[in-house]
């Protein structure tokens, strides 16, 4: 804590000697209606810099549509004026001089569909936005996003993969922290996937990517963070919208939201809810050969084929109130949760041949897996602005409470290859329920300097319990019979603690950002004893610091380059850490690791912007302590199991090059691609393991529009072999389609698409390491069609500065949960 203030002083005191000597000027106008000249409140007046287009600072218009920039460094910059339900206007290039005050006039908003000439124009946002610290996804601005998921949005995404069980990664790179309307979302594994899956793409405003976030973000995820923006209606009176989808793959599904706001006086309503019934069809094929640990030669083979049926519905809510206690003070509550009962059913069969694969047995296994996840969150916030300068203060306090029952059988039935029965069968029943607790606050301070530059600085505790009582029976023909050696109960607790600055400025042509963030981590977890296990606990205690740094330079009007450090952390997940067993039949299974540690990484970003379009970025990332996925066998036994283990560590180099421009007057494209180099380094069971991959990614998005309000979308991802810990995985891709039409003036929509046109987003991998030899097939129902409609309902009036909904940290990211 003493280097993080030492450090805010030597910032205070450097700002303070540079900036007395600056030349500063000021600049003012006023924004009205283009049609009725009527004035424009809580209007958002952007200025930028002419050289390199960067952002300067934000304003918002008082009640008579007037703003102020104060403090402005000499130099040529310009405006950027918008609103809801208003055409963006930019104003002209403006010359700052020293000490002169420029008023600009006024700057007419046009409403946001006028005619001209018979023509029709509609602002619409691009579908990729690309700004200097992240990149923006508007969701809505793809027509094959409708009747999607967020994890379906999640995939297409640039830079963005997902694997077999919903992991996502980004650039190469595992460990993003995913987070929700700016707030972690304090959930992770099974349970994240689960969420993401069930979540309506229609109920999403924006995905945010942010590869090295500054000190101001929680330390977790090593490869960044992506925002998942949740829509908000931010206008007065009655506003809101309802979308709803049905979609057709091996099952019949269908997603459906419903948004509204109501804003009157000092008090603003918002809320939505959101429905989904989800059916999922999978095919699995697992191949493992068992060789004998001195020759080396095949001794069994095991073909085993899983087909599964998921089948879930989740009910997501959002409500919150803001109150405009005075003109610069907000008071702001948000409540949130899910309901998601489930069900799986998953029929395997094992084929136990020997070393010639002729089939000696067989086994038959049925798991069935049912539960009822819940959430509530509760979010309170306070935001206090002091001045039209930009200083500002937040505090935001965070409860979440998840209650997560599971109930699972596994019979296994025994035949010879004729189907003869060969043994009785057994039967284990499991009773696996989970509760995870939370509790977070935060405050942030904002400390504006002279000519545009800052402090940033806050503070930040959370407080996290997870119970894990796994209770398993086998079942025998006299009844049940506790199994010790499976059953289990876990508590785990952990506080952490957190204080962070950061310091911007602008000098001339460059940009200089630095930050640091301080993070003490206390954790202890107990394994209840039992007739098989040993009553056992551990405890952690450390301290850890996060520096970042930014630069960029403005060579000239066309070129901008930027570089970047960060060191991040990714903390196990809380369910990683349960020693409990998850069952695919009794030769499958999966287990955590109480003895994880942390993994931490060194990133580096080197990029070039041209002409606003075309940007390219080099990065190279050191991740030391790596966890992650590794496949185990106990050869005697025939068993093979997943778990998580520390490995020595992982480096990852690579070039990224986007590009988003028209092809033509009614044609616009976003360009994507990126090739990255994984290796991993280690010592794996007593092995030395040394793998490598080149990878290749990319994506596409173009965007057609055509008259009379039709338009079309092609788009489209390739990932080539890459790896992942010991797992070598196979090339993939996936082409989709759309088609969309404006109805009701131009408030409704009709979306029909077609998701994995040629039903080729199927994983496939294999592993040879030691004793292990094994490959993996997964073919699921991604081929989709969907057919959505949307309106909007409501009269837009003014837009209003709306309070972000939370602030609580990475802990929600890392809830294990038995979910799908």
């Amino acid at each position: 804590m003493t280097k993080v203030f030492i450090f805010l002083s030597i910032l205070m005191i450097f700002s303070t000697s540079t900036f007395a000597q600056s030349q500063t000027g000021s600049i003012s106008g006023k924004i009205t209606d283009g049609g009725d000249q009527k004035v424009i409140d809580a209007a958002t007046v952007s200025l930028y810099k002419v050289t390199d287009s960067s952002l300067v600072k934000i304003n918002i218009t008082d009640k008579a549509g007037n703003f102020e920039f104060q403090n402005i460094s000499t130099g040529k910059y310009y405006l950027l004026a918008t609103s809801i339900g208003h055409l963006s206007t930019f104003s002209p290039v403006i010359d700052v001089r020293e000490n002169q005050h420029l008023s600009i006039g006024t700057l007419k908003l046009n409403s946001e569909v006028k005619t001209l000439k018979g023509i029709t124009v509609t602002a619409k946002k691009p579908f990729i936005e690309r700004k200097i610290d992240r990149t923006i996804i508007n969701v809505d601005a793809s027509i094959t996003n409708a009747g999607t998921t967020a994890l379906e949005v999640l995939e297409k995404s640039p830079g963005v993969s997902v694997d077999k069980d919903g992991n996502i990664s980004l650039k190469g790179k595992s460990g993003v922290m995913i987070m929700l309307d700016g707030k972690p979302s304090y959930l992770s594994g099974d349970q994240l996937s689960n969420l993401l899956k069930n979540m309506p793409s229609s109920a999403i405003d924006q995905i945010e990517i942010m590869t090295n976030p500054s000190a101001k973000y929680d330390a977790a995820g090593n490869s960044g963070i992506i925002n998942i923006k949740t829509k908000k209606n931010k206008m007065h009176g009655i506003n809101g919208s309802v979308t709803a989808s049905v979609l057709q793959s091996y099952y019949t599904k269908t997603n459906n939201s419903f948004n509204i706001n109501y804003r009157t006086g000092k008090v603003n309503l918002f809320g939505n809810y959101s429905y989904s019934l989800w059916q999922n069809h999978g095919d699995q094929t697992i191949i493992r050969r068992f060789r004998d640990t001195t020759t080396k030669q095949i001794e069994t083979i095991f073909d085993q084929d899983i087909i599964r049926h998921n089948k879930s519905q989740d009910h997501n809510f959002k409500a919150g109130m803001d109150f405009y206690a005075t003109p610069k003070t907000t008071l702001g509550a948000v409540f949130s949760g899910y309901v998601n009962p489930y069900n799986s059913i998953n029929r395997n069969q094992t084929n136990l041949n020997n070393a010639q694969n002729q089939t000696d047995s067989i086994v038959l296994a049925d798991f069935y897996n049912e539960g009822n996840s819940k959430n509530i969150s509760t979010n309170l916030n306070l935001y206090h602005k002091f001045d039209s300068a930009g200083k500002e203060f937040t505090v935001d306090l965070d409860y979440l409470d998840y209650i997560q029952p599971a109930n699972s059988v596994l019979s296994n039935n025994y035949y010879y290859p004729d189907f003869s029965v060969r043994k009785s069968p057994s039967s284990l029943i499991g009773n696996l329920p989970s509760t995870v607790k939370i509790y977070s606050a935060k405050t942030d301070f904002t400390f504006p300097l002279k000519h545009s530059a800052k402090i940033e600085t806050g503070l930040k505790s959370s407080y996290v319990t997870t119970d894990n009582d796994a209770v398993y029976q086998n079942q025998t023909s006299s009844g049940t019979v506790v199994d010790e050696g499976k059953t289990n109960h876990f508590i785990y607790k952990e506080n952490i603690n957190a204080a962070y600055i950061n310091y911007n400025r602008q000098i001339k042509k460059w940009g200089v950002q630095a930050g640091l963030r301080a993070e003490n981590t206390n954790a202890h977890g107990h394994q209840l004893g039992n007739a098989s296990h040993p009553d056992s606990s551990f405890s952690k205690n450390y301290i850890n610091l996060f520096p970042t740094v930014y630069v960029s330079y403005s060579l000239n009007d066309k070129n901008t380059f930027s570089a970047n450090y960060g060191r991040r952390i990714d903390r196990p997940d809380y369910g990683d850490l349960n020693p409990f067993y998850y069952f695919l039949d009794e030769y499958t299974y999966q287990v955590g690791n109480t003895l994880l540690q942390p993994q931490f990484s060194d990133n580096i970003e080197v990029s070039h912007t041209y002409n606003g379009f075309l940007t390219t970025t080099v990065n190279y990332s050191k991740i030391h302590h790596v966890f992650t996925d590794v496949i185990k066998q106990i050869t005697s036994e025939r068993k093979t199991f997943q778990t998580k283990e520390n490995l020595a560590s992982k480096t990852n180099y690579g070039i990224a090059v986007s590009a988003n421009f028209p092809v033509t007057k009614f044609w616009s494209t976003n360009l994507y691609t990126n090739v990255n180099y994984n290796a991993f380094s280690g010592v794996l069971d007593g092995g030395n393991l040394q793998i490598s991959a080149t990878t290749f990614m990319a994506n596409m998005n173009n965007q057609i529009r055509l008259k009379n309000g039709w338009s079309t979308e092609l788009s489209g991802f390739y990932r080539s072999k890459g790896i992942e810990g010991e797992i070598v995985i196979n090339p993939m891709w996936r082409l989709d389609a759309g088609v969309q039409k404006l109805i009701l003036k131009k408030k409704g929509s009709l979306k029909f698409g077609v998701r994995d046109i040629f039903n080729s987003q199927n994983f496939s991998g294999n592993i040879k390491y030691q004793d292990i030899d094994a490959y993996i097939k997964n073919i699921r129902d991604s081929r989709t069609f969907s057919l959505t409609f949307s309106y909007r309902f409501g009269k837009p009036i003014k837009n209003l500065q709306h309070r972000r909904t939370g602030g609580a940290s990475e802990e929600q990211n890392r809830v294990k949960s038995s979910g799908n």
